[in-house]
């Protein structure tokens, strides 16, 4: 089973000219450096790639992340049952 967790990354670092931040680096990627001080948050996991970006499309409309620029990763993982068989709990909508 494949599992599309999304993070977001809360730059903190000072890398760029002038102290600025810097969001991605030189050849385009996500640029995180947690020795910067870059906070990774996992915000959850979806099941497929679209679902993960269609969050994010939402979040982007909301006051605090709009206008802010593109710093969300999602990463497809392989999700082995043999290697994460507890502490999953489904919560039922309205719970």
């Amino acid at each position: 089973m494949i599992v599309c967790p999304l993070r977001h990354v809360g730059h903190q670092n000072e890398a760029g000219p002038d102290g600025a931040t810097v969001h991605v680096d030189e050849s385009g990627s996500l640029h995180i450096d947690e020795q910067d001080g870059d906070d990774v948050k996992l915000l959850g996991i979806y099941p497929t790639e679209q679902r993960a970006e269609e969050r994010v499309r939402r979040a982007h409309v909301l006051p605090g992340f709009r206008g802010e620029p593109e710093c969300s990763l999602i990463v497809p993982y392989l999700l082995d049952e043999d290697t994460w068989t507890e502490g999953f709990v489904r919560i039922p909508r309205g719970e």
